[in-house]
């Protein structure tokens, strides 16, 4: 039986419920994963991308008062699921040259989700004239896209190569 009276601004509303979820399970796991990172610039990579999910999650307050809706987190299976696996790597690969290469994988699954997510809020914002949403949401799919090019940057530079000595 279909769900009546489901609109764009209820998608909207759910995902970015989830993204605050996602985002508040980021932040606790980036420090442990910097903790763990052998490498200074992958370690810096993790904590400067802390330093913006703070930032992320302030503009996604600010998105919640724009639609007048108080910012509380929705469970959010998937982001769960990655970071779980993250945690795998960092238990199964700890003190080996491959942790790092694995840690980055595991963190641009991270990114490809919330790359994936805020295009999504992004479009639906353009379509439903949330005009002030629209640069914040930007702002943070920007830095996303730009983690993800760091990570691959240094997963091709040094870290996959001293994984495969």
């Amino acid at each position: 039986m279909q769900t009546k009276d489901k609109h764009l601004n209820d998608l909207f509303l759910d995902t970015l419920k989830d993204i605050y979820y996602a985002e508040k399970q980021i932040l606790k796991a980036l420090p442990k994963m910097a903790k763990a990172a052998h490498s200074d610039q992958l370690r810096a990579a993790f904590e400067k991308h802390h330093d913006e999910t703070e930032g992320q999650v302030e503009r996604l307050e600010q998105i919640f008062e724009l639609i007048d809706k108080p910012a509380r987190g929705k469970t959010c299976y998937g982001i769960q699921g990655i970071l779980e696996e993250g945690k795998e790597v960092m238990d199964d690969f700890k003190g080996s040259e491959t942790l790092d290469a694995g840690m980055v994988a595991a963190a641009q699954a991270v990114e490809h989700y919330e790359i994936a997510r805020y295009g999504a809020l992004k479009e639906w914002a353009q379509q439903l004239g949330m005009k002030d949403a629209v640069p914040l949401l930007d702002a943070t799919l920007q830095e996303e896209k730009k983690t993800d090019e760091t990570l691959t940057s240094l997963a091709e530079a040094t870290l996959n190569l001293a994984a495969a000595a």
